[in-house]
């Protein structure tokens, strides 16, 4: 084949669009003004690939497979080309993270290493750095993303591909702080649709939807390929669907795979709306197609949950059985799913030494803080839980799940006010979150019954009697049950 000589990478990374912030500098044959005799030939797939990287977009899988394949072979005849390997090594990343198969990263590892052994760290490395970061993120070991892209960007605050790195890994340490300054730094130095895509996930973070559902009209505005437009459009269906707009959501996905039909995130974002909507013929399908697209372990688990929630428990089984017995270690969030599943479908104390773990190893997000705070209540500890709860809850992100688990848990330790209020407002954020979990919360609201109509305990009147809101049981119905441990 023709090899396109595409020379000098900088990588950068999200978790499944790994290579899409990478700004490259490539081959002189696809620069303005060099061709003095006519326009610039039309560049192939692998040039696309680097072109989209350079402008911070995704490019489609077939012109990634092309830009692989293209870099393996220059790279028989070339092995001394550092640069080369660091955007082998940042291709196999992405199309890793993309197709969720963790066979990629290996490969990725050892590209990148052979990339330093050629052009040490020492000696300006900074490419194969920043493509160690982004394998990192994809793998989920927040920490070391962050030493190497804090590497980069102390010997070079203005390369802007740095920052997405680091922005994924702060948001996985929960180190929120510190995702926000990046993310300010990102705005200064680089505009467009990846940009707009990642202000979207910030302000969605925080829980200002309005400002997130902006940005990412804007990133599908600014998307100048498929492959990017869909990835926009799924972000619109995401943020339809936790703000519980179903049939929103369901356009927004259906949209995206029109322009991307194998779409694995918009395949699983129009089943889960598709469940909420009772359309559960096509949710299950919507599943196979995207499992079989994107094996990750949210899906497994989510449409295990439908099938249970659908009495179809044998099927159910059959996705928990994958979910016990693959390895996901290299999945970013694979703990906590598995964490979740335990705590619901098998062993509680095996899940919170599974989150503790991760709490010990700094992974301190509030995804791992929900999990947590869940997994401790089923092995029957509530005042711990509440404690990584609050944490989950206090942060900004507005989410039905980790308001359920933090109604639950003030349900089981008997704060029946907080317990309504939370367990209430996670039906009002999506009154649809979960096949198993949304029928709960409304059957525990209502066993809790109306708020009292008098004052709570703390503001009456010291000769003042009745019970209230302040942690005694709502009149004139039974103390309710507490979630099963």
């Amino acid at each position: 084949m023709k090899t396109e000589n595409v020379s000098r990478t900088v990588l950068a990374a999200g978790v499944g669009a790994v290579f899409a912030a990478t700004a490259l500098l490539y081959a002189p044959e696809f620069a303005p003004g060099l061709f003095d005799d006519g326009p610039a030939p039309a560049p192939g797939p692998a040039a696309r690939a680097v072109l989209a990287a350079n402008a911070g977009t995704q490019a489609s899988l077939p012109d990634l497979t092309a830009l692989i394949s293209d870099r393996e072979t220059w790279l028989k005849k070339h092995p001394a080309d550092d640069a080369s390997w660091a955007v082998l090594g940042a291709a196999y990343t992405e199309r890793g993270a993309r197709l969720g198969d963790v066979t990629y990263y290996p490969r990725a590892e050892r590209a990148l290493r052979r990339s330093l052994e050629v052009l040490p760290a020492a000696r300006g490395n900074l490419d194969a750095q920043l493509g160690l970061g982004a394998l990192a993120n994809a793998r989920g070991d927040w920490k070391t993303a962050r030493t190497w892209a804090e590497a980069v960007t102390k010997k070079d605050p203005k390369r802007w591909s740095a920052y997405p790195v680091l922005i994924d890994a702060y948001n996985g340490l929960g180190q929120y702080t510190s995702a926000r300054k990046a993310m300010a730094s990102l705005e200064e130095l680089h505009s467009g649709g990846a940009v707009s895509a990642r202000a979207a996930q910030t302000y969605r973070d925080r829980g200002w939807r309005e400002d997130a559902w902006a940005a990412a009209t804007d990133a599908v505005a600014q998307a100048d390929s498929p492959a990017e437009k869909a990835a926009a459009l799924g972000r619109l269906g995401d943020l339809a669907w936790e703000r519980g707009e179903p049939e929103e959501a369901v356009a927004q996905y259906g949209t995206a795979l029109g322009l991307v039909p194998d779409h694995g995130p918009s395949l699983a974002g129009r089943a889960r709306a598709q469940a909420a909507l009772g359309r559960t013929v096509e949710a299950l399908r919507d599943y196979r197609a995207a499992l079989e697209r994107l094996p990750l372990p949210e899906y497994l688990l989510e449409a295990g949950e439908l099938y249970e929630s659908l009495g179809l428990d044998e099927e159910a089984e059959s996705r928990y059985e994958l979910l016990r017995t693959r390895t996901w270690t290299d999945s970013p969030y694979g703990e906590v799913v598995l964490g979740l599943f335990e705590a619901d479908h098998g062993d509680a104390e095996a899940a919170v030494r599974r989150l503790k773990d991760e709490w010990e190893r700094g992974h301190r997000s509030v995804r791992v803080a929900d999990a947590l705070g869940w997994a401790l209540l089923r092995a029957g500890e509530p005042e711990e839980a509440l404690e990584y709860a609050k944490k989950a809850t206090d942060e900004g992100l507005r989410s039905a799940l980790f308001s359920y688990h933090r109604g639950e848990i003030e349900r089981a330790l008997g704060e029946y006010g907080p317990a309504r209020r939370h367990l209430a407002e996670a039906l009002r954020i999506n009154p649809r979150f979960s096949p198993l979990l949304a029928p709960r919360a409304e059957a525990a609201v209502a066993s809790l019954g109306e708020p009292p109509d008098e004052l709570p305990k703390e503001l009456r009147p010291a000769d003042g009697g009745g019970g209230g809101e302040g942690g005694e049981a709502p009149a004139p119905r039974e103390t309710p049950e507490a979630p099963r441990p």
